[in-house]
């Protein structure tokens, strides 16, 4: 199976690679955790990369406190000890209140300037300066807020984690509050997801692939699931979680990108323009399945119970889960859940009629990440073949990174009995972590591996009518014990 390189602005003629990445929020987990080692595995690919680093937040940290954190986590992603050594020596920490002009007019002017220790002289020109915002919506939209009255450099480009906003009409109105300040092309709404290489090479398994691309309509295909379930519960994540929930945490963002891209028509090229047009021509025609919140959706948080776990070696362990609503910084009165599914429809001439199934969850024993294609019986199945006739299903695995390709043949013990068989295959493993996969192309001034802004507010024009049906607890909550697999009667594709 081909496998998909997305094309980098890096590659036209002309493009200067260099850049200032500024993160605001950087005392935060995400920025240890994600954003720095995925800079590392960059680095590890391209070690000649020119990148600076400067990190942005309310907090005061020592002295070479930041520096420190760079090199450990660059290392961390696989950055070359020379490479490592050099964005270190050329990055930074500014204490900086994001929300007043004047903190971020002397930002920036840090970024476009020399790096410390850089010679005047050998500057090379204006660099593309790229601003994450690694904050919660309602700062970032402060953030944008103020920037209004900060002269902005030219080559400036806007990064923004998720949620963008936090229902349509807050997404829009976002939206318009952003292009007061850069060009939609300049702007990223980071969606990590776009950067797994299982993801990715969905693109290839279905337009380079002429046995799909031939059976990858409504008219083959009855059913698509696409689930991530997690055996994780809160892991002292109250503070964002009971705010979010699994539908605003999983579905709206990421699992709606994966259906988009499984979704779409084929784009006359995989270029920024053209991928993003398909992915939101296919959200555009999304609609909740039979039109109704109260029988589409299905929401449950997790009681007590045991999750059994396995190390890197495979030796298996238990732990004991206490109650969703017993876990520390969990309001019960909130009503939050940690299991969603939702059942969509793509109103078109190819999807029309087929249900696609979204569900995401935590705290589960079975856990299920992946793409399931469950395709129609054949129209006749000829006298003397014995025994039910199984569903053929393509089922492409999110983590790890497999495909499997049920189907059906005969049995062992009778020539003419069905069974299925299952061809399986491991996928190309990653040179870059997802988020090294977009910051690669945020860094370039690509936004390919990020969120158009319709697209954003599509993906809440689907959840809010749900959201709102689940306020009115018009959807009953469900309950199941921690380390169980999905309650039964959500109809699992594959249990």
């Amino acid at each position: 199976m081909s496998s998909v390189t997305p094309p980098t602005a890096a590659d036209e003629p002309g493009s200067n690679r260099a850049a200032t990445l500024v993160v605001l929020g950087a005392s935060g987990d995400l920025t240890r955790r994600l954003l720095l080692p995925g800079i590392g595995s960059l680095l590890a690919q391209e070690p000649d990369r020119e990148v600076r680093v400067i990190g942005a937040d309310r907090d005061e940290r020592p002295d070479g406190d930041f520096d420190a954190e760079v090199r450990a986590a660059l290392t961390e992603g696989g950055a070359g000890d020379e490479a490592v050594e050099r964005v270190a020596a050329a990055s930074s920490y500014l204490r900086t209140d994001a929300t007043d002009s004047a903190s971020l007019q002397r930002l920036l002017e840090a970024a476009a300037a020399p790096a410390p220790g850089t010679d005047a002289a050998e500057h090379d020109g204006e660099r593309r300066v790229v601003l994450y915002f690694a904050l919660p919506p309602a700062v970032t939209a402060k953030v944008c807020s103020a920037l209004l009255d900060v002269d902005l450099p030219a080559e400036l480009h806007l990064a923004m984690e998720k949620p963008f906003g936090e229902d349509e009409a807050g997404a829009r109105a976002l939206n318009a509050l952003v292009a007061r300040l850069v060009p939609e092309d300049q702007v990223h709404r980071v969606d990590h997801f776009l950067g797994m290489s299982t993801v990715l090479d969905i693109i290839a398994l279905r337009f380079a692939n002429r046995m799909f691309q031939a059976v990858w309509t409504g008219e083959h295909v009855e059913s698509i699931e696409i689930a991530y379930d997690e055996a994780l519960a809160l892991e002292g994540r109250a503070g964002y979680y009971d705010h979010a929930g699994a539908l605003r945490d999983m579905i709206q963002s990421h699992l709606l990108q994966v259906m988009a891209l499984v979704t779409m028509e084929p784009p006359a090229s995989i270029t920024d323009r053209d991928l993003r047009d398909a992915k939101a021509a296919a959200l555009r025609a999304t609609r909740l399945w039979g039109g109704d919140a109260t029988t589409a959706s299905r929401r449950a948080r997790y009681t007590a119970g045991t999750i059994e776990t396995a190390d890197a070696s495979g030796e298996r362990s238990e732990r004991s889960v206490p109650s969703y609503v017993d876990e520390d910084g969990v309001d019960p009165a909130r009503g939050t859940e940690t299991l969603a599914q939702v059942t969509l429809e793509v109103a078109n001439s190819r999807w029309a009629g087929v249900p696609i199934t979204l569900r995401s969850g935590k705290a589960l024993g079975v856990t299920q990440k992946h793409v399931v294609l469950t395709f129609a019986d054949v129209r006749h199945l000829p006298s003397g073949l014995t025994g039910p006739d199984p569903k053929d299903r393509l089922v492409i695995g999110l983590n790890p990174d497999t495909m499997e390709l049920r189907v059906t043949t005969n049995a062992s013990h009778d020539p003419l009995g069905l069974a299925q068989s299952v061809m399986r295959a491991d996928m190309r493993q990653a040179s870059l972590r997802p988020y090294g996969e977009v910051l690669g192309g945020i860094l370039d001034g690509n936004g390919m591996l990020t969120v158009r802004g319709d697209a954003a507010e599509e993906c809440w024009r689907i959840c809010d009518e749900v959201l709102a049906a689940w306020a009115a607890d018009e959807v009953p909550m469900e309950e199941y014990p921690a380390g169980s697999d999905v309650p039964e009667a959500w109809g699992a594709a594959l249990r």
